[in-house]
């Protein structure tokens, strides 16, 4: 009897340890596919160096290295436009300021930073946008300046965006509202005309290029609100859509792009 009761113990107690390392062992086969998911959706190359991306040294595609290079711009930009200038206003915007409250950006839209601009554009790098959006939470707070009702994304056309998949000034101020606690209301602003690129024009033939092109929702009336967009170069998408916000009564309309071309 004490023989059989023995057994059944010590064969209880094997059960329970082959049980543990079944356990053990699909735990760590979850976690090694959870990983390998993980490599599929984030590249193992960095965006911008192609070098290998290290598992804990990276910011979401790119490497630790490039991201801490990201050209960040240091001193006085143009209240206006962003661009790098002393004093407030570039000599552009003297002559022809944008209709905004003020306009400002985190970098320079040149080496690692253009490149992770781009991954996330035309690459479907879209996770990209939330540490991205963490650089325009960083800007606002030095700024000091967060009283807006809602942030408005630069739209695009419907078609573009079935075209790429998504617009990344959207993903951006969606992923920045949660950092910052400001809703993001897309709705506000559309794009009704598609035109040609901004990008592969001339400078004087920006502004007509965008005129009209946007409308803005009547619930604009009296609300103070932040254009959102990934890179501003001339300055005349956000004079479009600002002018189309105040249009509809916008108390204030600010902006902020991750990136100012020159």
């Amino acid at each position: 009897m004490l023989r059989t009761i023995s057994c059944f113990i010590a064969g209880s107690l094997w059960l329970l340890s082959y049980n543990t390392r079944v356990q053990s062992g699909l735990a760590n086969a979850l976690t090694t596919i959870g990983r390998e998911a993980l490599r599929i959706v984030l590249p193992s190359w960095c965006v911008s160096c192609r070098g290998d991306l290290p598992w804990r040294e990276r910011t979401a595609s790119c490497c630790s290295a490039c991201w801490s290079s990201l050209p960040k711009i240091i001193g006085a930009k143009c209240n206006s436009c962003a661009l790098p200038v002393e004093g407030d206003l570039c000599i552009d915007c003297r002559i022809d300021p944008l209709p905004l409250a003020w306009c400002d950006a985190w970098g320079e839209y040149r080496s690692v930073l253009e490149r992770v601009l781009h991954a996330l554009k035309f690459e479907r790098h879209d996770f990209l946008a939330e540490p991205l959006a963490g650089l325009l939470a960083e800007t606002l707070r030095e700024r000091g300046d967060l009283n807006f009702d809602a942030l408005v994304p630069v739209p695009m056309s419907r078609a573009k965006q079935r075209r790429r998949g998504y617009n990344q000034a959207e993903r951006i101020a969606r992923a920045l509202a949660s950092q910052i606690g400001v809703r993001c209301d897309a709705s506000l602003l559309e794009r009704r005309i598609e035109r040609e690129t901004q990008s592969k024009l001339a400078k004087r033939e920006r502004a007509a290029n965008v005129r009209g092109a946007f409308a803005a929702s009547p619930r604009a009336k009296d609300l103070s609100l932040l254009l959102i967009d990934d890179i501003c170069t001339t300055g005349e998408t956000l004079r479009a859509c600002a002018n189309a916000l105040l249009e509809q009564g916008a108390q204030r309309v600010c902006a902020i792009a991750v990136a100012k071309a020159k």
